[in-house]
Formats: C-alpha cells, structure tokens, sequence
C-alpha cells in the first residue's frame, strides 16, 4: 500500500502588533518657553529709550518763533528812546534858532508897514531841517541798521531778549533788508501811521509782522543767542 505524502503543516505568519498613534503634543504658551542661551540674551536688543532734547535743537526752535508782544514794545521803547535822545540833541538847538530867525523876520515885516508874506520854510529853516532829517538818518543807520544786520539786534532788542530774523532764512537779515525795514519804519512814523504800524503785529498772523517786516521780509523772534 501507498502512503500518502504527509500534508505540509501551515506556517503562520506572525502579524506586527498594531501601534497607537501618538498624541499631538501640546504647544506651551510663551511663559513656559526655555529661557534663552547666555549668548542669544547678551545679543537681544536693550528696549528702545527717547533720546534726551538738544539743547541747541531747543534753543532755535525757540529762536524761530515770534517774540512776545511785551518784550518787542518793550525793546522799542528802549530803542525810541536812545536814537531820539540823541537826534533830539541835535534838533533842539536848532529848533530854537529856526525859531529866532522866523521872528527876526516877522518883526521886520511889521516895520516896513507893508503886507508880506513871510514863509516858514526857507534857505535858513531849510537848512535846519536838512540837518535834523540827516542826524535821524544817520542816527538810524548807526544804531538801527548795522546792530541788525550785524548781529541781528539793536542794544534794546538784546535788553528784552528778542532779535530779528529773515523769513526765509531765519538768519540775521542783509544789510539791505534791514535798511529798508529802518526806512519805512521812520517813513511811517512820519506820515503819523507810525501807531498802526506798530500795532499791526497784534493781528498779523502767524510771524506777527508789522508793516516794515513785511516790506524787509523779516520778523521778531524770541533768542538772546
């Protein structure tokens, strides 16, 4: 008899024991995180600081704004005073020999016994007045119109802390400019405007200009510099 060939005995293949998927982790908040190596925090920047105000910063800022009412009447009258006293020592003399010669001639006029006309102004009377109008002309050139195309202010502007600017520049003005800004000053003053001149500044907006700073485009700022 024939033995049947064993039957094969079934290998069982050994399946891997599935895995457990592993949670997420979990994102700390920035409280938690590592503190930062010695080299990275040594690197990290110092918080931002503002930078401490410049005094000369500060200063022309100051400089390039309009000087107070009070300081620029102030330093006017102290101005009006000084150029007047010494134009008027010029003047004053001469006031009073117009004066003599004018009656001179209204005395010779009543002895003729005749109607003349007897004129006010003439050579004499003329000449006076010729001298009196150069002394203010030179007076303001000297004491006006040099300081402040020099240095930007005259002795009583430099007392009350103001000085003169250009608009433009915010400089001390040319020579030019701050003759014509003496010009029309006296030339105001003249013509009996001289007062709404002087007060335009109390309404000109924003450099607060009378008429003479706007004719020298200039203004009166604030700086003993």
């Amino acid at each position: 008899m024939q033995q049947s060939a064993a039957a094969p005995h079934p290998v069982s293949a050994r399946q891997p024991a599935p895995v457990a998927p592993q949670p997420a982790p979990t994102p700390q908040p920035a409280s938690a995180a590592q503190p930062l190596p010695a080299q990275q925090q040594a690197a990290a920047p110092a918080p931002w600081k503002p930078p401490a105000e410049n005094p000369f910063l500060l200063a022309a800022r100051q400089e390039g704004r309009p000087a107070g009412l009070g300081r620029r009447l102030a330093a006017r009258l102290i101005d009006t005073v000084v150029l007047g006293g010494a134009v008027a020592a010029v003047a004053v003399p001469l006031w009073a020999k117009a004066v003599s010669h004018i009656d001179e001639k209204v005395n010779r006029a009543k002895r003729s016994g005749e109607t003349v006309t007897v004129w006010l102004l003439d050579g004499t009377t003329g000449t006076y007045l010729a001298v009196v109008l150069a002394a203010l002309l030179l007076g303001g050139v000297l004491y006006e119109v040099l300081p402040t195309a020099t240095w930007g202010r005259t002795p009583g502007k430099k007392l009350c802390g103001v000085r003169v600017l250009g608009i433009e520049s915010h400089d001390t003005p040319s020579f030019a400019a701050a003759l014509r800004r003496w010009l029309v000053y006296s030339l105001l003053g003249v013509v009996a405007v001289g007062v709404v001149n002087a007060m335009w500044c109390l309404f000109d907006r924003p450099w607060r200009q009378c008429w003479h700073d706007k004719a020298a485009r200039t203004f009166v700022a604030s700086g003993r510099g």
